[in-house]
């Protein structure tokens, strides 16, 4: 009986950590976005919050901030190994319906 706990005990499913592309700072994969290449072989860049797209992905914190970085450090072409300029409308389209409006304005107290 000790035995079958213990061994019950070291089946855990195993933590699964992504590094974001734009702040380079790794999160359990529940807590980031995937993105891939269009499997159709346009340039275009794909939101993939399901995660059952094919083909390879990056994984990007999913706030305007880090979209924003990594659109400057052009981390989305370097991370899906992408030569062509690319088309991020579907991530921020998707990013429009979940995470806000990049154009509200946030006030602070002073």
């Amino acid at each position: 009986m000790g035995s079958r706990a213990r061994h019950d005990a070291s089946r855990t499913t195993p933590v699964r950590t992504r590094t974001c592309i734009a702040t380079r700072r790794a999160a359990h994969d529940s807590q980031l976005l995937r993105v891939v290449a269009d499997p159709a072989g346009s340039n275009r860049v794909l939101a993939d919050p399901t995660r059952s797209l094919p083909g390879r992905g990056a994984w990007i914190t999913p706030t305007w901030e880090a979209f924003e970085l990594a659109e400057n450090k052009r981390a989305f072409a370097r991370a899906l190994r992408m030569s062509t300029p690319v088309d991020l409308g579907h991530v921020r389209t998707y990013l429009a319906e979940h995470a806000g409006d990049p154009h509200e304005v946030r006030k602070t107290e002073h």
